[in-house]
């Protein structure tokens, strides 16, 4: 571990528990209990207090399709399944088991990864649950790329230690650095995301989750996201869909070791789960050193059967080198270097990242609570608040130093009955998120603060209240209408007036509507079809820092139209949609004059851009009983997720019809997966990006293209313990990972992020 990883103490933010105050929009539950011969009750399978929990179940072929008087379709995600076994499809604690919406086997506030699916499957367009079987098993699952890499339409790309480059559907590409268009959270109700927008992927650790929800594009509406591409769910297990104790470590190249624990138990009307993660890493390239703590659980009370409250507690200490972007030559001549400015020595000058010691450092801590009301077969009422507390130690080109307290609160109603003679399903609620960081910056004098710089209250407010309503003309046809509101305000107050009082205010107000149907053709396959507004207001990243000319940002805007189709048959499941979306005053990096060379560069609205295209994921069993025949025996699986992207500008009188940078218009994730009956899984896989893409908007600098091949051994039966073996990049081809974008780059623009050459992991996993 380098010594330039800085190790402050850990600061331990107030513990605070807020709770918001649920909208009085109750009507619908007196409504249904005056319906209440007509109502349709969710299966409940309570497991009585205090008992044993079953040990999950996985299964490798689909379920059978559920009965035909509940026609609910399984939502499947295009990811690695095929190296889990056999389970029961009808055990809820399998994630692939069919079971009508509003299940709930165990905690009232938290689904199982099956009760999700049902819930999530009642969406209008392109949305998935990844159970973390799919993962966490077989790779060291440590970025989200690891989690999320075979979800069609997601493209992420790994740029140093767990840091990543994040899109869905081609939201955020400007952004070079921390993460936006996409809000993050965990368990519903905490946000990864700040008040203004902005996200870090090294808070994020999968080995904690028991499964992540992805809602694509304005399918997000649940959460009230302000952001374009959608939403990501973390969800952590409880005490009834975990283990009682459970323990990994993986280890491989680079100097990578991580360990875990995790428990989780039922007592009573008690339940809790805890996990905690050590992780660290010398990295591929030089100055990538990193360590990480990370912790979170939760622990719920039933204080009745139809009343449940939880609480939520996470923390986070991370401390990361930063090896810096590299021009593309660079990136693919010396891989492993990091970034020294051009004509200047490697050390000693304090004009590379090396001596100028780039790092990112964060301390964080969150607390929350979700509590759930049934308040009678059908109707449910949820609300919560979340309280965060972070520090960010930044030292970069300046020396960043932010402590930033965000806090909020949500209430939802649920209600799903029979009125006159038709099923209808209303969902409404309200989401508030504000927060206030505290902004400084320094001069970066050899890795430590230098004069002060600026000074600013960043003040962030935002509230959302959505409805969405789910009209049955007949028992497997839904016509869905949808409203969402969106209050924005960003206020920035100066508090270094030696240059003058740069202090500036906007708001922005936006209303998104919402259309769609949804046919279940059967019960294992559906149709679906919407036309959705999407809205995004800028963050304080879009608006520079006082000393910086001020542009003025409206909110994007974009009207996307969508259809596709979702199955779950025996060896067969699928994932298809087409989406179109009509994007106006997108933000987009123009470059500053003056820093052109290194990709610096100011926010600015575009007029019209497109962002269209196909995402299909599939997972099919080709072969079965070659060496071992039967129903059980062995299987060979295809799990395949392939994306196509076409962004561009739209009549742009500066860009023409150019292609928008940042993002292949192809990208294929693959892999054919043979496993025995006994448990042991082997077989290969590739990442192909077959063609290079532009990072600069006037299209002169393109990327390269790259194809990876891999491979994976492992052992699980779904027993005690489990084993992997997981070798990546095994050619150790040369090829560049991640790109920031800029408005016309030169031959020697640092903007490429060199891939990690050739790879190998193992790792444990005992669970009891």
């Amino acid at each position: 571990m380098s010594s330039n990883v800085r190790r402050p103490s850990f600061a331990v933010a107030p513990t605070a528990v807020l709770s918001a105050a649920l909208l009085s929009v109750t009507a619908p539950a007196a409504l249904a209990q005056q319906a209440k011969d007509g109502e349709l009750p969710p299966v409940e399978v309570q497991q009585p207090a205090g008992a044993a929990k079953p040990k999950p179940q996985k299964a490798t072929a689909p379920p059978a399709p559920a009965p035909a008087a509940e026609p609910i379709a399984d939502s499947v995600a295009a990811a690695d399944v095929s190296n889990v076994n056999s389970g029961d499809a009808a055990d809820p604690k399998n994630p692939y088991a069919i079971v009508p919406p509003g299940t709930r086997s165990g905690s009232l506030t938290v689904p199982t990864a099956a009760e999700a699916r049902a819930d999530i499957d009642r969406t209008p367009g392109a949305v998935e649950v990844v159970p973390a079987e799919e993962y966490k098993d077989s790779t060291p699952a440590v970025t989200l790329k690891d989690a999320l890499d075979y979800v069609p339409g997601v493209f992420i790309q790994t740029k140093w230690g767990e840091d990543s480059r994040l899109s869905i559907r081609g939201s955020g590409l400007s952004r070079n650095f921390h993460g936006r268009g996409v809000f993050l959270l965990m368990d519903g109700v905490i946000p990864i995301t700040t008040a203004d927008g902005s996200s870090d992927f090294q808070e994020i650790d999968p080995t904690a989750y028991n499964y992540i929800e992805v809602f694509k594009g304005a399918n997000a509406l649940r959460f009230g996201a302000n952001s374009l591409g959608g939403a990501i769910n973390f969800v952590m297990p409880t005490g009834y869909d975990s283990d009682l104790f459970g323990a990994r470590i993986d280890t491989g190249s680079f100097g990578f070791i991580k360990s875990s624990v995790s428990s989780g138990a039922v007592s009573g009307n008690t339940d809790y789960f805890i996990t905690g993660t050590w992780q660290q890493a010398d990295g591929f390239r030089d100055h990538s050193e990193g360590e990480s703590f990370r912790g979170s659980g939760n622990v719920g009370f039933k204080l009745t059967e139809d009343f449940e409250t939880r609480f939520y507690v996470n923390a986070n200490q991370i401390r990361q080198n930063i090896p810096g972007a590299v021009t593309r030559a660079e990136a693919l001549s010396n891989p492993s270097g990091a970034f020294v400015r051009p004509g200047l020595g490697p050390t000693g000058n304090g004009n590379d990242n090396v001596d100028r010691d780039f790092e990112r450092n964060l301390d964080t801590v969150r607390v929350a609570n979700r509590t759930s009301w049934r308040v009678q077969d059908g109707t449910v009422v949820e609300f919560g608040g979340f309280y965060l507390d972070r520090h960010l130690d930044h030292p970069i080109s300046i020396y960043i130093d932010q402590d930033v307290k965000n806090y909020g609160g949500f209430g939802r109603v649920v209600d799903d009955n029979m009125y006159g003679g038709f099923r209808n399903r209303f969902v409404g609620g309200v989401a508030v998120q504000n927060g206030e960081t505290r902004a400084l910056t320094f001069t970066n004098v050899l890795g430590n603060k230098g004069a002060l710089t600026s000074d600013a209250d960043q003040i962030s407010d935002n509230t959302v209240v959505y409805a969405e309503n789910s009209f049955f003309v007949v028992p497997d046809v839904a016509l869905i209408a949808g409203i969402q509101y969106n209050f924005a305000d960003r206020r920035l107050e100066d508090r270094f007036l030696s240059n003058g009082d740069e202090s500036r205010q906007a708001d922005y107000e936006f209303w998104n509507p919402k259309t769609g149907i949804l046919w279940d053709v059967t019960s294992a396959i559906q149709v679906f079809g919407n036309i959705s507004k999407s809205s995004e207001a800028p963050t304080f990243n879009e608006i520079p820092p006082p000393g910086r000319p001020v542009p003025v940002l409206v909110p994007q805007e974009a009207w996307t139209y969508e259809i596709g189709t979702r199955g779950n048959l025996p060896g067969l499941r699928w994932d298809l949609a087409l989406y179109r979306s009509d994007i106006e005053n997108e933000f987009q990096c123009n470059t500053v004059a003056d820093g052109s060379a290194i990709g610096t560069c100011d926010q600015i609205n575009l007029n019209k851009t497109l962002h269209q295209g196909v995402e299909f994921g599939i997972a099919a069993r080709v072969f079965s009983g070659i060496f071992e025949p039967g129903t059980h025996g062995d299987e060979v699986w295809l799990n395949a997720a392939y994306t196509f992207n076409d962004f561009r500008f739209v009549d742009d009188p500066e860009y023409g019809n150019n292609q928008l940078p940042g993002a292949p218009r192809h990208y294929l994730r693959a892999e054919l997966l043979y496993k025995h009956p006994s448990g042991v899984y082997a077989g290969p896989n590739v990442e192909w990006v077959p063609d290079a893409y532009f990072v600069d908007s006037r299209n002169t600098l393109e990327t390269d293209a790259y194809a990876l091949l891999g491979a994976k051994l492992g052992f699980d039966n779904g027993g005690t313990w489990t084993a992997y073996i997981e070798g990546r990049n095994l050619t150790d081809e040369v090829y560049i990972a991640s790109a920031s974008v800029t408005t016309q780059a030169a031959i020697n623009s640092p903007l490429f992020e060199p891939g990690t050459g050739r790879a190998v992991y193992g790792g444990i996993q005992y669970r009891w």
